[in-house]
């Protein structure tokens, strides 16, 4: 890996402090047998009814453990259901705490919208997983679910990584080193075909 200059560290915080403040919404994978995507991206967009309604994203995984949007109604009267397992963009996490986001995006692929008089009005739709900046946690979360879910096109996470790097324009400084070693942890457990049939 790259060890960047102490200034081209710094360049780089700026321009991501700049690219934070804008919303990033990018169609990550399909879903199989599916017309429903799973969507990588950042708070704002998160917090953008219009483009959430637009993309035909109806939940979102939020993985900051220190943002919490606020409830959403879309444009056409449809909840965005909100779902939050909170990870630290560093080190701090369990290897647990990381496979428990990757659980909760299968509980939302597969999670039906039953009508409920309690529930507010929802529907499903396509999925949006997204931290602060949608480059470090969030990645790691997508890309351990397409390596578990989609073997054949993400044999390993390394091949997912890299799509997910370039969708997202960023480089191996993403995820961040703790999550990297957690990433590669959470591959290494026997999950695929117990949790992932």
């Amino acid at each position: 890996m790259m060890t960047l200059t102490e200034e081209a560290q710094h360049a780089r915080r700026q321009a991501e402090k700049k690219q934070d403040k804008q919303a990033v919404l990018l169609r990550a994978a399909p879903l199989p047998n599916s017309d429903r995507w799973l969507w990588l991206g950042n708070l704002p967009a998160a917090q953008d009814g219009a483009l959430l309604l637009q993309s035909g994203i109806t939940s979102t995984l939020n993985l900051a453990v220190n943002l919490h949007p606020a409830a959403l109604t879309l444009a056409d009267g449809t909840t965005v259901r909100r779902t939050q397992v909170g990870l630290i963009d560093g080190a701090g996490n369990h290897v647990n705490h990381l496979l428990a986001g990757v659980l909760a995006l299968d509980g939302m692929v597969h999670q039906e919208s039953p009508g409920k008089p309690s529930y507010p009005l929802h529907r499903r739709g396509d999925i949006l997983v997204h931290c602060r900046g949608g480059r470090s946690r969030s990645v790691a979360v997508l890309a351990l679910y397409l390596t578990f879910s989609q073997p054949t096109k993400y044999p390993d996470v390394t091949a997912a990584l890299a799509h997910l790097r370039q969708l997202r324009g960023t480089d191996e400084a993403h995820p961040c080193q703790p999550l990297m070693t957690l990433i590669h942890q959470v591959a290494e457990m026997p999950l695929r075909n117990y949790l992932f049939a």
